[in-house]
C-alpha cells in the first residue's frame, strides 16, 4: 500500500479516536477536563484535543492528494476511499455537535442528504461509463465545513469576544454551498439520472 493510501486510512482510523475523545464519560471516571479562559469565555481541553486530532486528519487529506498527483500514485482504492474518509470525518463531527445541542440539525441534514444524492448520481454516471470529477463548489463546501468544525470546537473564539456569530454563518454557508453543488451535479448528470429504458 502506497503512502497516499496509508494517509487516507489514517484519516479513517482517526474518526473513532475523535469520537472516543469527544464523548468519553470523563466525570464518571473521576476525570475533570481542564478549561482555558479567553476573556470571559472558556474552551475545554477536550475540544482542543479534538481540534488537534481533526487538524492532523485535515493535513492527511491535503497531503494524500498532493503526493498521489505529484508522484503518480493514484489508485482505485484511493479514488474510492479518499472521499469516503472526508465524509466520515466531517459528518461525524457535525453529528457529535448536534448530539450535544451545539448546532442546529437542519444544515447537517442538508449536507448529509447532498452527499448521499451526489454519491448516487456518481454511481449512475459510472454505470454509463462517465467519470465525474470533483467540482470547485464541492471543494469550497469541504473547506467551509472544515473551517466551521474548527470554529465550533473553539466555541467561536476569537469572534465570540465581539459577539460575532461567525461559526453559525460559516455552518449555514457550508450548507448553502453544499445544496448548490448538489444541484450543479444534478444539472450535469440529469440526462443519465432521468433516462428511461
Amino acid at each position: 500500500m502506497n503512502l497516499p493510501n496509508r494517509l487516507t486510512l489514517l484519516r479513517i482510523v482517526l474518526v473513532p479516536v475523535i469520537i472516543l475523545v469527544y464523548i468519553f464519560p470523563y466525570a464518571q471516571v473521576g476525570i475533570e477536563p481542564r478549561a482555558f479562559m479567553v476573556g470571559q469565555y472558556s474552551i475545554s481541553s477536550i475540544n482542543l484535543i479534538c481540534l488537534g486530532i481533526y487538524f492532523i486528519a485535515a493535513i492527511t487529506d491535503l497531503l494524500d492528494g498532493q503526493i498521489a498527483r505529484k508522484y503518480h500514485l493514484q489508485t482505485t482504492f484511493g479514488k474510492f476511499a479518499d472521499p469516503i474518509a472526508d465524509k466520515m470525518l466531517t459528518t461525524t463531527m457535525f453529528v457529535l455537535f448536534v448530539s450535544r445541542g451545539i448546532i442546529p440539525v437542519v444544515p447537517v441534514i442538508i449536507m448529509i442528504c447532498r452527499d448521499i444524492a451526489v454519491d448516487g448520481m456518481r454511481m449512475v454516471a459510472a454505470n454509463n461509463g462517465k467519470v465525474v470529477s470533483a467540482q470547485m463548489m464541492g471543494k469550497l463546501k469541504t473547506v467551509l465545513q472544515m473551517v466551521s468544525i474548527a470554529l465550533i470546537l473553539l466555541n467561536n473564539l476569537p469572534f465570540e469576544l465581539w459577539r460575532l456569530p461567525v461559526s453559525d454563518i460559516v455552518l449555514w454557508f457550508a450548507a448553502l454551498i453544499s445544496f448548490a453543488s448538489g444541484l450543479s451535479y444534478f444539472n450535469q448528470l440529469k440526462e443519465d439520472i432521468l433516462e428511461s429504458k
